[in-house]
């Protein structure tokens, strides 16, 4: 297996830009969606459909593979490609998101954040070195640089608090980080002010990472303000570089920042979703409980070739979700998940059709 790593921008223009990000364990046609696999798995759905979808590239979380079952656990069973049977390529979180999402349970000094474990209560420690060190246990292809994710609304003292907290620790990721087989990324934060997200971006790409998250969004703020401070942030960026925007997962928020020259996405939209009976089509989001579809012979989505589409009735899928089978949340994940998949694709497609 090739260790090579390298991002390749193909074709740039007013639609955004597709890109080519080359790993040990695959080429990441961009721009892509990777479906999150928070502890080792894809709410539902197998690694098999989650490629017969188009996946290529999902994120996993440090934080809770740390607290179960133990990043030297996965370490000893081979990695997190062998121990969730997933051949293409990982990106793991650093666990700095969960300084927002699980802000009741953290206490964040200079030096580090101090957990205590939403599973049992014990206290644990994250660092930048002990976050650092866990991803490269785990093994994925592309780990991030431990940071403060701030919530939303933050105060600017907060949020400068943040850039400092991420900067310092960044550069301790990038002195701790040693395997040559994994790729670093630094992550821009700065909440909604952009001079602090200047700040930010400036001292992060002072140290050459290999690429660079927009972090800090999608924590509550509203969706046009998403697109503007992503925007603005991948404007800072260096162009050769890959940009990952976190936590969105809408088409038409990925659209926007795809136009802004974003490349990569993960959230728990599709399948959160769809274990919920609400599906992803062109018209937007349709709810598969709805009584319309209740002797409804079509498929969700008409133009839709995923597995889902190809083999079941609205009203089937409908009985299912009102009868509490499984199945049910299953079938729209993955109708989703293509969805999601195919609109991306589609996008790449028209930036490559407009700029060659």
């Amino acid at each position: 297996m090739s260790q090579a790593f390298s991002f390749e921008v193909e074709a740039a223009g007013p639609a955004g830009r597709a890109g080519l990000l080359t790993t040990p364990h695959g080429v990441v046609k961009t721009p892509a969606f990777m479906p999150v696999a928070t502890q080792a798995v894809v709410k539902l759905l197998t690694p098999e459909e989650l490629k017969a979808a188009g996946t290529s590239i999902l994120v996993a979380n440090a934080y809770h593979l740390y607290v179960r079952p133990g990043a030297e656990v996965v370490a000893a069973l081979g990695g997190l490609h062998q121990f969730m049977s997933w051949p293409g390529v990982i990106l793991t979180d650093s666990g700095g998101f969960q300084i927002h999402s699980l802000a009741p349970l953290r206490d964040v000094d200079d030096d580090g954040v101090t957990f205590r474990s939403h599973v049992d209560g014990q206290l644990l420690r994250l660092t930048p070195e002990v976050a650092t060190r866990i991803q490269e246990q785990l093994g994925a292809d592309l780990i991030m640089a431990f940071d403060y994710c701030t919530s939303y609304p933050t105060g600017r003292k907060e949020a400068e608090k943040a850039v400092s907290l991420t900067t310092a620790w960044a550069a301790r990721c990038r002195e701790t980080h040693g395997s040559s087989s994994q790729r670093l990324l630094g992550i821009v934060q700065g909440a909604l002010f952009k001079d602090l997200r200047e700040r930010s971006a400036a001292e992060l790409v002072a140290m050459d990472f290999f690429g660079y998250a927009v972090g800090g969004l999608s924590v509550g703020e509203e969706p046009a303000q998403t697109a503007e401070y992503a925007a603005f942030t991948a404007s800072l960026l260096p162009p050769n570089k890959i940009r990952y925007l976190m936590g969105v997962g809408r088409p038409k928020d990925i659209a926007a920042a795809v136009a802004a020259g974003v490349d990569l996405f993960d959230c728990v939209v599709p399948t959160r979703e769809g274990r919920h009976g609400t599906a992803l089509v062109d018209e937007g989001r349709a709810n598969v409980r709805q009584s319309s579809y209740r002797d409804d012979k079509r498929p969700l989505d008409e133009g839709c070739g995923c597995y889902t589409c190809r083999h079941f009735s609205r009203a089937y899928l409908r009985h299912l979700f009102l009868a509490g089978e499984h199945l049910a949340g299953r079938l729209v994940s993955l109708h989703n998940l293509y969805y999601l998949n195919q609109f991306v694709a589609r996008l790449r497609d028209k930036i490559l059709r407009e700029n060659n």
